[in-house]
């Protein structure tokens, strides 16, 4: 009978094991269609937010996409908004109107493409060449991949110690101008521990109960051993005693 038990025992701590990390495995980004994640690098496990916006204008709104991968700008102010590129070039902008242009002579317009903007930039970009501005839409919605707002390499940064803790990467910054009001869109960028990397609440409930029983069962049956209390069964008929027929 106790190896009975303790067969059962150790099949529910293997159940247990093996659901644990089930229930909390990582799930792929999402990917909106027309734009998504550059194959070469991925942002799951870092998170960019939005800290600050200026100047602080009714209408003007920013959000952050696929944790740390792009922005999204949104115009209802009735004045114009230039975002500006690394070099301090004027890089896209959303007229008052709703329209939305890129300068496609500016160098970020290229190295925003790919995901470390491992790119070759043509000579005719340049952050002193006149603006040439492509018409994208007319929705009063910017939306692009930054690389200022996350990790430039498929190597943890530095700052991550201890691959488990919540870890701040660094604060960010990126160069805007409303109307003729210059500001920024200010963040900043976190390490987030990969999914499943702590055992989840469920596993440790479960398996404390599985503990619990098994250590109450045993206390029950020694107990009734040495009081020496009578079989469930009829006995074979000479008073005989559950620690005989049981063999525990």
């Amino acid at each position: 009978m106790f190896r009975r038990l303790t067969m059962a025992l150790l099949g529910a701590l293997s159940l247990v094991a093996v659901a644990a990390p089930a229930s909390s495995g990582a799930t792929a980004p999402t990917r909106e269609s027309g734009n998504p994640i550059n194959d070469q690098g991925s942002s799951y496990h870092y998170r960019s937010n939005v800290t600050a916006v200026t100047p602080s204008v009714p209408g003007l709104q920013l959000e952050v996409l696929e944790f740390a991968d792009r922005l999204v700008l949104t115009n209802h102010t009735g004045k114009t908004i230039t975002v500006y590129g690394y070099e301090g070039e004027p890089y896209a902008r959303v007229l008052a109107d709703g329209t939305v242009q890129v300068n496609t002579r500016s160098p970020a317009y290229f190295l925003n493409q790919n995901f470390y903007g491992d790119v070759n930039v043509p000579p005719s970009a340049s952050s002193s060449a006149p603006a040439r501005w492509t018409v994208l839409d007319r929705t009063g919605q910017l939306e692009w991949h930054d690389h200022r707002i996350h990790w430039m390499s498929p190597a943890l940064p530095p700052q991550v110690k201890d691959q488990s803790k919540r870890t701040k990467i660094f604060d960010w910054r990126v160069p805007i101008r409303v109307g003729a009001q210059p500001g920024a869109i200010a963040g900043q960028l976190f390490w987030v521990p990969p999914a499943g990397s702590k055992t989840p609440l469920a596993a440790i409930v479960a398996l404390a109960v599985v503990l619990v029983a098994a250590i109450a069962l045993v206390l029950f049956v020694r107990a009734r051993r040495r009081r020496g209390g009578p079989s469930d069964g009829d006995g074979d008929g000479a008073g005989g005693r559950v620690g005989a027929e049981e063999a525990w």
